[in-house]
């Protein structure tokens, strides 16, 4: 009788977004744990699986099932192939066939248990204009025989018929819709020759396809409207704001028409939809630009905040902002998940929302109301000239953040004597930071946050509210400076270098060296792309990398050359040459937005030899009762093995990607830089089986059933500046 009961609440949990309503006209039903519908396994996101076939006592048994390579071609062509890195891509299945993505942004259909092609869509990306991105996913939709895969690639969201790949001429123009579409609403500068892409795919409820977008983070970004668009027709039904306009909620959080001139505050990590309700859920990030906030006094609705949105209308029906006025670029990376829990002996349905910070945000659905109360305090205000940091801050009191908040010298690396006291040394560089609030300073600070905290792979939560969350633990150090400062050093130096100061040296170093696997090294460059595509590269941007539409031809190629080795020594004319910008103008008025200061260093904090300046562990893998807000374990993920060799205990790693738990006790995560699979006990955190992947995993795992049999699969991508992957494999019981 327990086990029939376990069985029906699990069967309900994973059912409530994938069956819908018989008045529902896409109405139809997936097969509970069989399928994996949607990106996040269900509309709630919680990446659970009913399935319970691979099991503690059986696990040692897993092996490779099927492989298949993504990829039009080897990695042996060096580099030739239009490429954008890793895959990132969370597939879905549906009726024993898998849907997803590749580097080159094709998109292809697989028979689940054999990896056979079925086949494959190739997207005009050959124009010069489109940019390359980042794909986490694709969204899938059926009404009777019409069956629909939604993503995106370049500026444009495609609609391909899931049964043959063959794009559907009637969805917006021709089968595409630009991503542009709404965005310029109000505004008096033009938006279309901005760089506007997606990561994660959009969400449906019902005929309605919502969609956020990804964006550059300097002054040139657009706005991060949310919108929705038919999904037969391609047309746009409503927009969002998420920069308030005239008249709107919101608005009086910014200065007078801020709207004109600042963008960002985006959804960049996916939604979640109720589908009873009717509403959906997102989180967003900051505004741009990152790190300085003089021209937007004010709290700044609605960036770095969890929406609900009505989903048929795009009406707010409420917001909690975890962040007032930004100044750390402290977004939220994943989608929220969608969860019921026992809470003080109520059932409550809830919003789970993890941010880079590491903090849980558990809300009630229906009012955003924080099930764990909040604590106000005031925070440092002694912001840069100009600024003006918000006076108050509010956070959850429970569950304790992820995450360390500040770093001391009681947080420094014991992973060898020297390496202690060179961070030691280094650190004596810096004012102290007594406050996660800190603002950014000409000074130097040490932050927590960027590509820290929770990652775009998401988590999972198990119908008994434990949420898994796999979490990254490294410092960063960012140095600001003065546009006045900035240009004077400028005229000094050659075009080409002037403008990689001022455009790439704030991620890439102005030694061009980089920093490890996010921002890769531009000494050896000329090994890898020619003048002409670095030109593009920097003209679209790529992945992680954002775009410059406002540098012209000639800057372009005078940055090729400067990173190539081939500009020629400045001259005593070169106070004359900085005098005749080539820079495209994209609007005449207040955008692009140029702030008084900017990044001058913002790199990782490491010790001599690029490992984190934190005590290990630095990558970790955490379990955390809802119901409480207490943790039941956290253990370290990943390992450096060279470390290891020297008796250095499990480090843990960065992780990129997330996990997937199934009933039968299991949670399966690859997304280390050790490049291992790995299955853990839920209950105690203990590896039970891994497997060493041909490249990096960096991506999130799913499971489904085909003809009895349970398969554990995922994208092995690779690259994040280790060696490169394209496959997908699969993994089942021998």
């Amino acid at each position: 009788m327990k086990y029939a009961l376990t069985l029906l609440v699990i069967t309900f949990y994973f059912l409530f977004s994938c069956k819908r309503s018989e008045s529902d006209p896409a109405s139809f039903t997936y097969q509970a744990g069989k399928d994996y519908p949607n990106y996040g396994g269900n509309k709630a996101n919680n990446r659970y699986s009913p399935l319970s076939q691979i099991n503690l006592e059986n696990v040692q048994n897993l092996q490779v099932a099927w492989q298949y390579m993504a990829n039009e071609l080897p990695d042996t062509t060096g580099g030739k192939r239009r490429r954008i890195g890793e895959i990132q891509c969370q597939p879905i299945v549906i009726d024993g066939i898998l849907y997803g993505t590749s580097t080159e942004l094709h998109v292809f259909a697989i028979k689940a248990n054999t990896g056979e092609e079925l086949w494959k869509f190739k997207p005009d990306l050959t124009n010069p204009q489109q940019p390359s991105n980042s794909n986490r996913g694709v969204t899938y939709w059926e009404n009777g025989s019409d069956k629909r895969i939604l993503y995106t690639a370049g500026y444009f969201i495609y609609a391909l018929n899931a049964t043959d790949g063959k794009i559907i001429t009637s969805f917006g123009q021709g089968g595409r819709v630009d991503l542009h579409t709404g965005l310029g609403e109000g505004i008096n500068h033009e938006v279309n020759n901005l760089r506007v892409t997606a990561t994660s795919p959009g969400i449906i409820y019902k005929n309605t396809f919502i969609i956020g977008s990804s964006l550059p983070e300097g002054g040139d970004a657009a706005p991060g409207h949310i919108r929705a668009f038919d999904v037969l027709t391609g047309q746009l039904k409503w927009v969002f704001h998420t920069i308030p306009q005239p008249g709107e909620f919101g608005y009086d959080t910014w200065p007078k028409d801020a709207y004109q001139k600042f963008g960002g505050v985006n959804n960049w990590s996916g939604m979640s939809v109720d589908d009873q309700r009717g509403v959906v859920y997102f989180g967003t990030g900051s505004p741009s630009s990152d790190y300085y906030g003089g021209d937007r006094e004010g709290a700044n609705l609605f960036a770095n905040s969890i929406v609900a949105l009505d989903a048929v209308t795009g009406v707010r029906k409420w917001h909690h902002q975890a962040i007032h006025h930004d100044l750390w670029d402290r977004d939220f990376p994943i989608p929220p998940n969608l969860t019921t829990i026992d809470f003080n002996g109520q059932k409550r349905d809830v919003v789970v929302q993890v941010g880079k910070d590491g903090y849980v945000y558990v809300l009630d659905r229906d009012s955003g109301e924080s099930l764990f109360p909040l604590e106000e305090r005031s925070v440092p205000t002694d912001g840069l000239p100009g600024e003006h940091p918000y006076p108050v801050q509010s956070l959850p009191s429970k569950p304790k953040s992820l995450m360390p908040q500040i770093f001391t010298e009681g947080e420094i690396t014991n992973i060898s004597p020297e390496s202690h006291e060179f961070v030691k040394n280094r650190l004596k560089e810096f004012p102290p930071t007594t406050d996660q609030f800190t603002p950014p300073s000409t000074k130097g600070t040490i932050l927590f946050g960027y590509s820290g905290g929770a990652e775009w792979g998401g988590n999972a939560i198990d119908p008994e509210g434990i949420l898994y969350q796999n979490v990254n633990i490294a410092p960063w150090e960012l140095w600001m400076t003065d546009k006045a400062t900035r240009n004077k050093e400028l005229m000094t130096l050659s075009k080409g270098n002037s403008l990689f100061i001022k455009n790439c040296a704030a991620c890439h170093g102005a030694d061009r060296k980089g920093n490890g696997s996010v921002v890769p090294t531009l000494i050896d460059i000329g090994k890898k792309r020619t003048a002409d595509q670095i030109s593009t590269l920097v003209q679209l941007g790529n992945g992680r990398m954002p775009a410059f539409p406002y540098l012209g031809e000639g800057d372009r190629k005078a940055l090729a050359d400067y990173l190539l080795n081939k500009e020629p020594k400045p001259s005593s004319t070169a106070r004359e040459e900085h005098k005749i910008p080539d820079t495209i103008a994209i609007n005449k008025t207040v955008f692009p937005y140029d702030p008084e200061y900017t990044i001058k260093v913002w790199q990782r904090f490491t010790d001599q030899n690029g490992y984190p300046a934190i005590k290990p562990p630095w990558g970790t893998f955490n379990a955390i009762d809802l119901k409480t807000g207490d943790y039941l374990w956290s253990v370290p993920i990943g390992e450096f093995p060279e470390l290891t060799a020297k008796g250095v205990p499990q480090t843990g790693t960065e992780t990129y990607g997330g996990p997937v738990v199934t009933a039968s006790g299991l949670i399966f995560i690859a997304s280390t830089r050790d490049e291992r699979f790995r299955a853990f006990d839920k209950k105690t955190g203990k590896v039970v089986w891994e497997y060493q992947l041909p490249a990096g995993g960096f991506s999130t795992p799913i499971s489904y059933e085909v003809d009895g049999r349970q398969y554990i699969a995922l994208a092995v991508g690779g690259a994040r500046g280790a060696k490169p992957g394209g496959w997908y494999m699969a993994f089942a019981l021998k």
